[in-house]
């Protein structure tokens, strides 16, 4: 499992020799909780006002009979908040089509025919569809579940076949109202998600040059987690950098300040080495442009080049070389931290000094910008790779990529397989058992499917603990519920914002106000007795948690470990196309900073890709053994040729 990987002992109990483990499955950290995701209040706020204008407007109208179609298309308002406002707004209608077509199927079928077993069959198809394309897709939170969840209710609403299209109309104008929500900040801050997300690979890289100077030098199990965590956090920022227009002078400047930032923050990676080495780029790589920086934040640039450089006798001054080399890892960090309170506080972009082959680099990619290539024409999606940050010229992009991904042979299919085969067994199963209308087991095992089996069962046992939580706050809040449509209509607005407000920290916490929001939403339409409404929930959900990680279980997703040797052979590929050009050396120029820095975007993207793919593989409950060598090697040696070209990357001017 690379070097970070537990033994193989201690996650199976395979006899020796076996080819196949059960691994088992955690309980404590199902339901630790977490720090909350530092936007969690954009997609809240957004949907509780997406949400609120339409209700408030029933409500005057007296028709909250309609309120799960409005509802429909204000949820998509949860979507895409992660992508930078040019990208949203490409992205959100896709969403709105998305959720607009799957209740139209859904609402078309309950008016043809109201055979329960039926619907229960065309609501799983469903649902496996909605997975299989958000993973392909890598829409982002909050996934399939939006989708699964209105589409599933619309299935077992009594609907006439005349109504539809006043029903699917409504869905749609309430999407458009969602993607007008959703854009409203870009009015306020308009460089908002780029910044965001380079704050938090400055503070990832941050974290690594700690994490690093605290091993003292040693390459311990917290060093390569940051280095990990560190990389993806830059890919991540490329991503959402390279979705940003520069139509004029202005933004191309405002960008090209993010984009300096973010190479910044990916020296980092090449720290250590350039500390163990001694090499002469030092921590920045370029003395000369740190001055002005520097000296904003407190430290003397000449100080640090001096202790890179100035070495003369390494036997006698190593204890005061790394004591030094520490300090000034310890004063980059703080640098880095600096640097991110202010580009997420909205004040001025600071200044980063970069090297010579870092400035040529980013010459090359505005040249490339200019020229078209590498342009993303996405749907919401990135690119051919996870971590690719910018695909070199050929590569499948957009709806292609997405294709390539749902391929045969994709590990996405026995994903598909098991939401299928688990809905459609968990809403027979609640059907058996006389609930009435099974959507909410069919949603349920919807919901637990995750990318591998140990995900899945935690995310079973986490449903289970929030929904019971839930059913004993709606009982508990009854007598404000039946006060009037209006207390309900407030309760709806605080129970989804408290949802997005605790989903983040666990999802059994934000369990526990999804159950009482969707029972909510279920009275606008209907009046159940509350002791039948709590009943039949609770038998959904443990009906459905139970049936849906059995499938989990017995289906298994073998294909996993072959998208490990897939990585693998990628990563390969990648390091020896990097080692080629590192012994080639460098050459003056944009087009050769560019090519090291396409060179390392390839790399990266593949370490990531295979740190993804052994982290899914190691989920599964019943898996083939895992290279456990061959991974550690990999990543090694990958990490240590991503830095050599970080430092290719950051090194000073070169002699003319």
């Amino acid at each position: 499992m690379g070097k970070h990987a537990k033994p193989a002992e201690k996650r199976g109990r395979a006899a020796p020799g076996s080819a196949v483990r059960a691994r088992p499955l955690p309980i404590k950290s199902t339901v630790r909780l977490r720090r909350p995701v530092d936007i969690w209040h954009k997609p809240a706020l957004s949907a509780v006002a997406a949400l609120a204008i339409p209700d408030l407007t029933l409500f005057a109208l007296g028709r909250l009979d309609l309120i799960l179609y409005t509802s429909a298309g204000a949820m998509c308002a949860l979507y895409a908040h992660g992508l930078p406002y040019a990208a949203r707004a490409r992205t959100l209608p896709w969403v709105v089509l998305g959720m607009v077509a799957s209740l139209g199927i859904a609402l078309t079928a309950a008016s043809l025919t109201t055979w329960t077993a039926l619907l229960v069959v065309l609501a799983s198809l469903l649902a496996a569809v909605h997975k299989m394309l958000c993973d392909a897709t890598r829409i982002g939170p909050p996934g399939n579940l939006i989708l699964t969840f209105i589409t599933a209710s619309a299935f077992f609403v009594p609907q006439r076949l005349g109504e539809v299209p006043q029903h699917v109309a409504l869905a749609l104008g309430t999407g458009v109202l969602a993607w007008l929500v959703c854009m409203a900040p870009s009015l306020v801050r308009p460089q908002g998600p780029e910044r965001i997300a380079t704050a938090r690979a400055l503070e990832a890289a941050a974290g690594l040059l700690r994490t690093e100077s605290g091993a003292g030098g040693a390459e311990s199990a917290g060093v390569a987690h940051a280095r990990h965590a560190t990389a993806a956090a830059v890919n991540a920022a490329w991503h959402t950098l390279f979705l940003v227009p520069a139509h004029t002078p202005a933004k191309a400047a405002a960008r090209a300040r993010l984009e300096r930032l973010l190479i910044r923050a990916e020296s980092a990676l090449g720290s250590r080495e350039n500390g163990e080495n001694g090499g002469s780029a030092g921590l920045h790589g370029n003395q000369a442009t740190a001055d002005g920086y520097d000296n904003r934040y407190g430290r003397s640039s000449a100080t640090a080049y001096a202790v890179a450089n100035l070495n003369p006798n390494p036997t006698t001054t190593t204890t005061t070389t790394t004591t030094t080399t520490t300090t000034a890892t310890a004063t980059e960090a703080d640098r880095l931290v600096a640097w991110a309170r202010d580009v997420r506080s909205g004040r001025p972009l600071p200044e980063a000094g970069l090297s010579t082959s870092q400035a040529e680099e980013l010459l090359g990619i505005e040249a490339t910008e200019l020229l078209g290539i590498g342009a993303d024409e996405r749907v919401g999606v990135d690119a051919e790779a996870p971590g690719l940050r910018r695909p070199a010229p050929g590569r499948p992009r957009g709806i292609r990529a997405v294709l390539a991904r749902l391929a045969p042979g994709s590990a996405l299919l026995p994903i598909g397989a098991r939401v299928a085969l688990g809905c459609l067994l968990a809403g027979w199963a609640s059907m058996a058992v006389g609930v009435g209308h099974p959507y909410w087991a069919v949603v349920t095992a919807a919901s637990i499917y995750q990318a591998n089996t140990t995900l899945s069962w935690q995310r079973a046992l986490q449903r289970t603990i929030g929904n019971l939580l839930g059913l004993l706050l709606f009982t508990a809040l009854l007598p404000l519920i039946h006060t009037g449509q209006l207390a309900m209509i407030a309760l709806v607005l605080a129970f989804q914002l408290g949802t997005e407000a605790c989903i983040t920290r666990n999802y059994w916490l934000g369990s526990v106000w999804v159950t009482p929001m969707a029972l909510l939403l279920t009275e606008f339409g209907g009046h159940l007795p509350a002791e039948t409404l709590i009943a039949d929930r609770w038998i959904d959900t443990v009906v459905g948690a139970a049936v849906g990680l059995a499938c989990c279980v017995l289906v298994t997703n073998r294909r996993a470990t072959a998208r490990i040797e897939t990585a693998l052979a990628r990563v390969a590929e990648a390091e020896a196309a990097a080692l080629r050009l590192l012994a080639a050396g460098p050459v003056p120029g944009a087009d050769d900073a560019l090519e090291a820095g396409w060179a390392r975007d390839r790399l990266a993207g593949c370490l990531v890709e295979l740190r993804e793919a052994v982290e899914v593989a190691a989920g599964e409950w019943w898996q083939r053994a895992l290279p456990e060598e061959r991974l550690a090697r990999a990543e090694q040696h990958g990490h240590r040729t991503l830095a050599g070209l970080v430092r290719r990357l950051s090194a000073p001017a070169l002699a003319a």
